[in-house]
């Protein structure tokens, strides 16, 4: 009998290496390599001779006719926002997030509202025991759903028990970090072992057309740990980001095979639970009754939702000599030194002597760059200590060469601002006649940010 092979994977980036080091070659991570037993090498003839032997597959064209998905609606809209719909028949859905950032409870809630449909649901535990679960389901007011609930870890005795009877439509599985597979060596979590359960748990709802839903760790970075596979072996990625420190959740989707990743669902945790946010405006602006220097309103864009964020700028002038310092919170960093740099050499503005903070308000994190005018107005607004209109807004990219660039969907940000009750938009020149509908909201264009910055100090 041929001995078996040895190799060290990798256990951040699943790289395989035939000796152990202190330092994977690959990623730069240290400890992290993991000896593992391989699988007996293939001979070199079977290896190369794939001509013979297999079966015929059938090939079809690009014009045969399909049949749209089906879809299983969560009874959560938010949710289903994300999802494109619903969950898919048969797919396979990772969700990842920080610890303690709601996903099992989002999750449970989904599964009740399903249940008490009439579905069956199965929900799988590897981190919990069933009776912490059912004791949070009664906190949330669910304790009477019919779900079906277990706490095990072995995908061997999940998929033994789920295939004696009908396949549940829906199926949790919290965590694929927890579960192990008795026909891979090594501890629940390593790389092989998520690959090797992950693509079980796949094919058995692939081939018994249930909706699988797997929870996934995330690392210090905010990516789902384990192997990079796992997130191309799925169908739907979901993103819950957000900061416990705040109110607020958003479920993001990085990936999914059966419908768009330009929509969000918005959360508010409460006592009861996650609740939907129908408006989300309304969890990221502040009382502004009041004229206080360097604040804008942002009409920013998730998908094809407008949220409305307030975008506030705090200058401090210092003594000569000090060093000033630059403070983001919510905005990229380079791209504020880029704004910095762009008032500074176009318009004139001297900003080497103060130090500078910027935040968004509510924790909102902005990735738009519609967003370089509303951080210019709230800068020059801080800067000159001028206060903004209360019922203005401002979007817009800024070029390096000082132009303002017009951006997509100008009319629905017009249109989200005048439905919040703003009076007045500042955008770019181009987008400066696109009325939103119903009116009510005046538009002024600007061609360069000198005419920008020109408009706000009153020249």
């Amino acid at each position: 009998m041929a001995k078996p092979q040895k190799r060290y994977v990798c256990q951040a980036c699943g790289s395989v290496a035939s000796r152990w080091a202190g330092q994977c070659a690959d990623c730069g991570e240290w400890n992290t390599l993991v000896q593992e037993v391989a699988a007996n090498a293939t001979p070199f003839q079977a290896r190369h001779n794939l001509q013979s032997g297999g079966r015929t597959i059938q090939l079809s064209g690009l014009n045969s006719e399909i049949a749209l998905p089906e879809r299983m609606r969560s009874g959560i809209a938010e949710l289903d926002r994300a999802l494109g719909g619903g969950f898919v028949e048969g797919s396979a859905t990772l969700i990842g997030g920080d610890p303690g950032i709601g996903k099992s409870t989002l999750l449970l809630q989904a599964a009740a509202k399903i249940a008490l449909r009439g579905l069956s649901v199965a929900y799988v535990s590897g981190e919990e025991a069933a009776d912490q679960v059912r004791l949070r389901a009664r906190r949330l007011g669910l304790g009477d759903a019919p779900v079906q609930l277990a706490a095990a870890t072995s995908v061997r005795d999940i998929l033994t028990t789920l295939g004696e009877g009908s396949a549940p439509d829906l199926l949790i599985i919290d965590s694929i970090q927890t579960m192990h597979s008795d026909l891979i060596e090594g501890a629940a979590g390593t790389v092989s072992q998520v690959r090797a359960s992950s693509g079980e748990l796949i094919r058995f709802a692939k081939e018994r057309g249930t909706a699988l839903v797997l929870v996934g760790h995330v690392t210090k970075d905010g990516s789902i740990a384990g192997p990079r596979v796992l997130e191309h072996m799925v169908d739907t990625v979901l993103a819950f980001e957000g900061e416990r420190s705040h109110q607020y959740r958003i479920l993001r989707a990085t990936k999914n095979r059966f419908g768009g990743t330009d929509e969000i669902g918005v959360f508010a945790m409460e006592s009861e639970g996650l609740s939907e946010v129908a408006n989300p405006s309304s969890l990221f602006l502040t009382n502004r009754d009041e004229s206080v220097t360097g604040t804008i309103v942002f009409p920013a864009l998730e998908g094809t939702r407008p949220v409305l964020v307030e975008v506030q700028a705090l200058v401090v002038r210092l003594a000569s000599g000090a060093t000033p310092r630059r403070a983001v919170v919510g905005w990229d960093s380079g791209r504020l030194a880029m704004v910095l740099a762009v008032l500074e050499a176009r318009c004139g503005l001297s900003f080497s002597t103060c130090e500078v903070y910027l935040n968004i308000a509510g924790g909102y994190r902005v990735q738009d760059p519609a967003a370089d005018m509303a951080v210019a107005a709230a800068l020059v607004s801080a800067l000159a200590e001028r206060p903004m209109a209360a019922d203005a807004v401002a979007f817009g990219e800024i070029a390096l060469s000082g132009e303002v660039r017009p951006v997509a969907h100008g009319p629905l940000r017009c249109r989200e601002a005048a439905k919040l009750g703003f009076g007045r938009a500042m955008a770019p020149q181009g987008q400066a006649g696109a009325k939103p509908d119903g009116g009510g909201l005046s538009i002024a264009g600007f061609r360069t940010l000198g005419a920008f910055v020109d408009h706000l100090l009153g020249r």
